[in-house]
C-alpha cells in the first residue's frame, strides 16, 4: 500500500515521479557545478554522522543506536518537509522527482565501474586507482582478475543499495522514506564496519541496514535474473555470504555473466575467507565488467518499465 497522502502530489503517482527521477539521474547524474556550490544530500548526511561519531562515540552500543535513530529521524523529517513543499507547488511532482534523482546512484555507479574497465584495459595500476573509488578492500592487493571481480560485485550490490532500495522506500513512504533509507545506508557505510572504533557504536546501524536492504536485495536479484538468467546460481549461492543481502544480486550477476564472484578478499591488514559464488571463471577481465554493465543497463530498463506499468495501474 502506498503511503497515505504521498500518492497524489500534483496528481502524479509515486511510480511516475520515480520514473522521471530515474531518467534525470541517468541523463544528468550528479552535476559537479551544482554540488560545488551546495552540499550533495548524501554528503550532508555524512557530515551529520561524522559529527555525531566524533562527539558521542565512546564505544557504547546504546549510544550508537540512539545516534542512528536520531540521524534517520532528522532525515525523515527533512524528507517530510520537502514533500510538503512539493505538494504546495504547481507541478510539484517534477520538483519531487528532481530531489529523488539526487538520491539515486544509477548513472554514477555505471560511470565509476566503466572507468575501472577502461583503466584495467590501460594498466593494472590504473584499474586499481579506479576501483579504489567504489570498493572498500585494499586495491594494492588485487591482481587484474581481483580488480575486475571487485568492480563487478560493486555493480551488482550497489544496484540494490543505490537504486532499487531508494526506489522501494519511496514507493512505500515517499521522500521521507527515501531520505531515511539513505541515512541508514550512509550510517552503515561510515560506522557499520567491525573496526575497534565502531564494533559496538555501529552495531545497531549495521543491523538496521540489513533490515532496510532485505526486500531490495531480493528484488534486485530477480531483476538481474530476469534480464540475464542466472536463476540457478542465485537460488543456490545467495545464502553463502556473511551479509544476508549481498549474495542475492552478486550471485545473480555471477550466473548471468559466467564469472565466479566473492571468494577470499583483503580489507586493510585482514584477509576475509569467503566462498565463491557461481561456477564460472575466476579470472575475470575488463570485458567481464563491460558485460556486467550491459546486464546493469538492462536491469535499469526493466525497473523503468515496471515503474511505468505501476504508474498506469
Amino acid at each position: 500500500m502506498l503511503a497515505p497522502g504521498l500518492s497524489d502530489f500534483s496528481h502524479a503517482a509515486p511510480p511516475l515521479v520515480l520514473l522521471l527521477a530515474l531518467a534525470l539521474d541517468w541523463l544528468i547524474g550528479d552535476p559537479a557545478p551544482v554540488y560545488r556550490r551546495i552540499p550533495h544530500p548524501v554528503a550532508a548526511i555524512g557530515a551529520l554522522i561524522a559529527a555525531c561519531d566524533a562527539r558521542f562515540n565512546r564505544g557504547s552500543a546504546w549510544t550508537g543506536a540512539i545516534v542512528a535513530i536520531f540521524v534517520v529521524g532528522v532525515c525523515a523529517a527533512i524528507g517530510w518537509a520537502l514533500a510538503w513543499g512539493c505538494r504546495a507547488l504547481p507541478g510539484g511532482w517534477a520538483a519531487e522527482a528532481l530531489i529523488a534523482s539526487s538520491l539515486l546512484g544509477y548513472r554514477g555507479l555505471h560511470d565509476a565501474a566503466r572507468a575501472v574497465a577502461l583503466g584495467l584495459e590501460e594498466s593494472l595500476g590504473a584499474g586499481r586507482a579506479a576501483v579504489a573509488h567504489i570498493v572498500g578492500r585494499e586495491p594494492a592487493s588485487l591482481d587484474d582478475a581481483g580488480v575486475a571481480r571487485a568492480a563487478i560485485e560493486s555493480v551488482a550490490e550497489n544496484l540494490s543499495d543505490g537504486v532499487v532500495a531508494p526506489l522501494f522506500w519511496f514507493v512505500l513512504l515517499g521522500l521521507p522514506g527515501m531520505l531515511a533509507y539513505k541515512a541508514v545506508n550512509t550510517l552503515d557505510s561510515m560506522i557499520g564496519h567491525r573496526t575497534p572504533r565502531h564494533d559496538a557504536f555501529g552495531r545497531f546501524a549495521a543491523r538496521l541496514d540489513d533490515v532496510a536492504n532485505w526486500p531490495a536485495a531480493r528484488l534486485t536479484g530477480l531483476a538481474l535474473c530476469l534480464v540475464g538468467g542466472g536463476w540457478r546460481v542465485m537460488w543456490r549461492d545467495a545464502g553463502k555470504t556473511v551479509s544476508p543481502n549481498a549474495g542475492w544480486p552478486e550471485a545473480a550477476m555471477a550466473g548471468a555473466i559466467g564469472v565466479a564472484l566473492a571468494g577470499p578478499r583483503r580489507y586493510g591488514e585482514a584477509t576475509v575467507e569467503a566462498p565463491w559464488l557461481g561456477d564460472g571463471r575466476r579470472e575475470a577481465t575488463a570485458a567481464d565488467i563491460h558485460a556486467a554493465l550491459r546486464i546493469y543497463r538492462l536491469a535499469g530498463m526493466a525497473i523503468a518499465i515496471g515503474l511505468g506499468l505501476l504508474a498506469l495501474s
